[in-house]
Protein backbone atom coordinates (compact mmCIF):
# COMPACT_ATOMS: atom_id res chain seq x y z
CA UNK A 1 0.00 0.00 0.00
CA UNK A 2 1.20 3.53 -1.04
CA UNK A 3 2.76 5.94 1.55
CA UNK A 4 -0.31 8.44 0.74
CA UNK A 5 -2.81 5.78 0.95
CA UNK A 6 -1.74 4.05 4.48
CA UNK A 7 -1.69 7.77 5.62
CA UNK A 8 -5.00 8.47 4.57
CA UNK A 9 -6.43 4.99 6.19
CA UNK A 10 -5.23 6.33 9.45
CA UNK A 11 -6.60 9.09 9.29
CA UNK A 12 -10.33 8.05 8.13
CA UNK A 13 -10.17 5.37 11.29
CA UNK A 14 -8.61 8.25 13.54
CA UNK A 15 -11.83 10.15 12.68
CA UNK A 16 -13.84 7.49 14.12
CA UNK A 17 -11.70 6.51 17.06
CA UNK A 18 -13.68 6.58 20.38
CA UNK A 19 -11.58 8.87 21.85
CA UNK A 20 -12.11 12.49 21.51
CA UNK A 21 -8.44 13.87 21.45
CA UNK A 22 -7.62 10.68 18.82
CA UNK A 23 -10.36 12.17 16.50
CA UNK A 24 -8.74 16.03 16.88
CA UNK A 25 -5.82 14.92 16.48
CA UNK A 26 -7.23 12.85 13.13
CA UNK A 27 -9.30 15.83 12.17
CA UNK A 28 -6.37 18.29 12.27
CA UNK A 29 -4.10 15.86 10.18
CA UNK A 30 -6.37 15.78 7.19
CA UNK A 31 -6.43 19.38 7.29
CA UNK A 32 -2.45 19.88 7.46
CA UNK A 33 -2.48 17.92 4.70
CA UNK A 34 -5.31 17.49 2.50
CA UNK A 35 -6.58 15.00 0.74
CA UNK A 36 -9.59 14.56 -1.76
CA UNK A 37 -9.99 10.83 0.40
CA UNK A 38 -11.11 12.93 3.65
CA UNK A 39 -13.70 14.79 2.30
CA UNK A 40 -16.29 12.29 2.26
CA UNK A 41 -15.13 11.00 6.12
CA UNK A 42 -15.13 14.59 7.61
CA UNK A 43 -18.45 15.19 6.16
CA UNK A 44 -19.75 12.60 8.04
CA UNK A 45 -18.11 12.84 10.97
CA UNK A 46 -19.30 16.92 11.39
CA UNK A 47 -23.17 14.75 11.20
CA UNK A 48 -22.16 13.07 14.57
CA UNK A 49 -18.98 14.40 15.96
CA UNK A 50 -20.71 15.34 19.90
CA UNK A 51 -17.30 17.65 20.70
CA UNK A 52 -17.28 21.06 20.06
CA UNK A 53 -13.59 21.12 19.52
CA UNK A 54 -13.54 18.63 17.32
CA UNK A 55 -16.29 19.50 15.11
CA UNK A 56 -14.67 22.95 14.64
CA UNK A 57 -11.50 21.10 13.88
CA UNK A 58 -13.44 19.36 11.26
CA UNK A 59 -14.96 22.70 9.49
CA UNK A 60 -11.63 23.99 9.44
CA UNK A 61 -9.99 20.83 7.85
CA UNK A 62 -12.48 20.95 5.30
CA UNK A 63 -11.80 24.89 4.45
CA UNK A 64 -8.80 23.51 4.07
CA UNK A 65 -9.95 21.11 0.72
CA UNK A 66 -10.75 22.54 -2.56
CA UNK A 67 -14.53 23.91 -2.42
CA UNK A 68 -15.08 22.51 -5.69
CA UNK A 69 -14.66 19.38 -3.41
CA UNK A 70 -16.40 20.35 -0.45
CA UNK A 71 -19.53 22.37 -1.67
CA UNK A 72 -21.28 19.84 -3.25
CA UNK A 73 -21.14 17.71 -0.63
CA UNK A 74 -22.08 19.93 2.43
CA UNK A 75 -25.03 21.48 0.30
CA UNK A 76 -26.19 17.77 0.16
CA UNK A 77 -25.71 17.90 3.80
CA UNK A 78 -28.18 20.51 4.39
CA UNK A 79 -30.87 18.48 3.51
CA UNK A 80 -30.28 15.50 6.00
CA UNK A 81 -32.53 14.54 7.97
CA UNK A 82 -30.47 14.60 10.56
CA UNK A 83 -30.28 18.31 12.84
CA UNK A 84 -26.33 18.59 13.42
CA UNK A 85 -25.66 17.58 9.88
CA UNK A 86 -27.77 20.17 8.86
CA UNK A 87 -26.25 22.62 10.94
CA UNK A 88 -22.61 21.94 10.94
CA UNK A 89 -22.75 21.86 7.00
CA UNK A 90 -24.22 25.41 7.40
CA UNK A 91 -21.46 26.56 9.22
CA UNK A 92 -19.01 25.14 7.41
CA UNK A 93 -19.94 26.25 4.35
CA UNK A 94 -19.92 29.85 6.07
CA UNK A 95 -16.40 29.53 6.70
CA UNK A 96 -15.38 28.51 3.19
CA UNK A 97 -17.76 31.58 2.19
CA UNK A 98 -18.33 30.28 -1.58
CA UNK A 99 -21.09 32.24 -3.02
CA UNK A 100 -22.18 28.98 -4.99
CA UNK A 101 -23.05 27.76 -2.20
CA UNK A 102 -26.22 30.89 -1.83
CA UNK A 103 -29.10 28.66 -3.81
CA UNK A 104 -28.68 26.28 -0.70
CA UNK A 105 -29.86 28.77 1.78
CA UNK A 106 -34.11 28.93 0.67
CA UNK A 107 -36.48 30.14 3.26
CA UNK A 108 -37.79 26.41 4.12
CA UNK A 109 -33.73 26.30 5.51
CA UNK A 110 -33.72 29.65 6.99
CA UNK A 111 -37.10 28.61 9.14
CA UNK A 112 -35.94 24.93 10.65
CA UNK A 113 -37.78 23.95 13.49
CA UNK A 114 -34.45 23.41 14.89
CA UNK A 115 -32.79 26.65 16.76
CA UNK A 116 -28.94 25.33 16.20
CA UNK A 117 -30.15 24.88 12.41
CA UNK A 118 -31.55 28.17 11.88
CA UNK A 119 -28.64 30.18 13.23
CA UNK A 120 -26.52 28.18 11.37
CA UNK A 121 -28.46 29.77 8.25
CA UNK A 122 -28.94 32.84 9.72
CA UNK A 123 -25.16 32.79 9.48
CA UNK A 124 -24.45 31.73 6.44
CA UNK A 125 -26.94 33.72 4.52
CA UNK A 126 -24.93 36.83 5.22
CA UNK A 127 -22.31 35.33 4.82
CA UNK A 128 -23.17 34.14 1.17
CA UNK A 129 -25.95 35.84 -0.30
CA UNK A 130 -24.84 38.76 -3.07
CA UNK A 131 -25.83 42.12 -2.49
CA UNK A 132 -28.86 41.71 -4.73
CA UNK A 133 -30.47 39.56 -2.68
CA UNK A 134 -30.05 41.59 0.76
CA UNK A 135 -33.37 42.92 0.35
CA UNK A 136 -35.13 39.77 0.08
CA UNK A 137 -33.16 37.96 2.57
CA UNK A 138 -34.05 40.61 5.45
CA UNK A 139 -37.68 39.90 4.92
CA UNK A 140 -37.00 36.00 5.16
CA UNK A 141 -34.87 36.86 8.51
CA UNK A 142 -37.42 39.39 9.65
CA UNK A 143 -40.20 36.37 9.82
CA UNK A 144 -38.32 34.72 12.29
CA UNK A 145 -37.99 37.67 14.94
CA UNK A 146 -39.55 37.35 18.10
CA UNK A 147 -38.49 33.45 17.86
CA UNK A 148 -36.37 31.50 20.75
CA UNK A 149 -34.82 32.51 23.66
CA UNK A 150 -31.96 35.07 24.46
CA UNK A 151 -29.63 33.27 22.02
CA UNK A 152 -31.38 32.42 19.16
CA UNK A 153 -32.95 35.95 19.18
CA UNK A 154 -29.06 37.70 19.46
CA UNK A 155 -27.81 35.30 16.63
CA UNK A 156 -31.06 36.78 14.25
CA UNK A 157 -30.43 40.38 15.23
CA UNK A 158 -26.60 40.12 14.59
CA UNK A 159 -27.57 38.41 11.34
CA UNK A 160 -29.72 41.33 10.41
CA UNK A 161 -27.76 44.24 11.36
CA UNK A 162 -24.85 42.59 9.24
CA UNK A 163 -27.55 43.21 6.34
CA UNK A 164 -26.94 47.03 7.04
CA UNK A 165 -30.00 49.79 6.44
CA UNK A 166 -31.92 47.12 4.06
CA UNK A 167 -33.46 45.61 6.97
CA UNK A 168 -35.26 48.80 7.59
CA UNK A 169 -38.39 47.97 5.81
CA UNK A 170 -38.44 44.28 7.20
CA UNK A 171 -38.12 46.25 10.83
CA UNK A 172 -41.10 48.22 10.04
CA UNK A 173 -43.27 45.92 9.17
CA UNK A 174 -42.90 43.61 12.12
CA UNK A 175 -42.83 46.66 14.25
CA UNK A 176 -46.53 46.57 13.37
CA UNK A 177 -46.90 42.79 14.14
CA UNK A 178 -49.94 41.45 16.50
CA UNK A 179 -47.29 39.57 18.88
CA UNK A 180 -45.34 41.60 20.83
CA UNK A 181 -42.57 39.35 21.62
CA UNK A 182 -42.31 39.99 17.29
CA UNK A 183 -42.66 43.82 17.98
CA UNK A 184 -39.76 44.14 21.06
CA UNK A 185 -37.06 41.98 19.09
CA UNK A 186 -38.28 44.12 15.97
CA UNK A 187 -37.20 46.96 18.10
CA UNK A 188 -34.70 45.54 19.66
CA UNK A 189 -32.77 45.35 16.61
CA UNK A 190 -33.33 48.77 15.26
CA UNK A 191 -31.96 49.67 18.19
CA UNK A 192 -28.75 47.56 17.68
CA UNK A 193 -28.60 49.02 13.80
CA UNK A 194 -28.30 52.48 15.29
CA UNK A 195 -25.83 51.58 18.42
CA UNK A 196 -24.18 48.25 17.68
CA UNK A 197 -22.39 48.73 21.34
CA UNK A 198 -25.83 48.84 22.89
CA UNK A 199 -25.33 45.67 23.63
CA UNK A 200 -28.19 43.25 22.99
CA UNK A 201 -29.63 42.55 27.00
CA UNK A 202 -29.92 46.70 26.68
CA UNK A 203 -31.19 46.65 23.57
CA UNK A 204 -34.36 44.52 24.43
CA UNK A 205 -34.94 46.14 28.25
CA UNK A 206 -35.49 49.19 26.10
CA UNK A 207 -37.43 47.79 23.23
CA UNK A 208 -39.77 46.36 25.80
CA UNK A 209 -40.02 49.59 27.32
CA UNK A 210 -41.12 51.17 23.93
CA UNK A 211 -43.68 48.60 23.46
CA UNK A 212 -45.62 48.69 26.82
CA UNK A 213 -45.82 52.11 25.72
CA UNK A 214 -46.88 51.90 22.78
CA UNK A 215 -44.04 54.05 21.16
CA UNK A 216 -42.08 51.59 19.26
Amino acid sequence: MPLQETVTVQVVRGLADDGASVRLRAAMAAGTTPDPGFVGALVERCAVEPDFQVREMLTWALTRHPASLTVPVLVEEVRSERAQARSQALHTLSKIGDRLAWPAITPRVLADADDEVARSAWRAAVALAPEDEWPELAVALAAQLGRGGREVQLSLSRALVALGEVIEPALRAAAADHDPRVRTHAAATELLLRDPDAGFEFAIEEAKRAVALGVE
